[in-house]
């Protein structure tokens, strides 16, 4: 069984900053390209960051220059820091990993979602 378990979310005012973990845990061989996604009220689920196992990074165009995705494999984490966040970046943000198990079989694992709401 693996796990991913996000933290970090909140309120926050327009131009403040947030940082969202994600913890993976279980049966976990290796970890390879792990992301974040998030889903605004009304909207399809959008990819915002992820970053492979090398640390080679990707960011959707609107969070370039404010959003930060970085991982700690010695802890199985991803963060995300967020800067000058804007009211548009409120949504659910969720986690996702792509891993190979103990087992041997590689899986597409989604966190539970965090919620981060911008006021304006």
């Amino acid at each position: 069984q693996v796990q991913l378990v996000e933290s970090g979310g909140g309120l926050v005012q327009a131009g403040g900053s947030l940082r969202l973990s994600c913890a993976a845990s279980g049966s976990i061989f290796r970890l390879n390209d792990m992301g974040w996604y998030r889903q605004a009220p009304g909207k399809q689920r959008e990819l915002v960051a992820d970053i492979t196992s090398s640390n080679w990074t990707s960011y959707e165009e609107s969070v370039k220059g404010r959003f930060t995705i970085s991982r700690d494999n010695a802890k199985n984490t991803v963060y995300l820091e967020m800067n000058s966040l804007k009211p548009e970046d409120t949504a659910v943000y969720y986690c996702n990993a792509v891993l190979v198990t103990d087992e041997y079989r590689y899986l597409d694992v989604w966190g539970q979602g965090t919620l981060v709401t911008v006021s304006s």
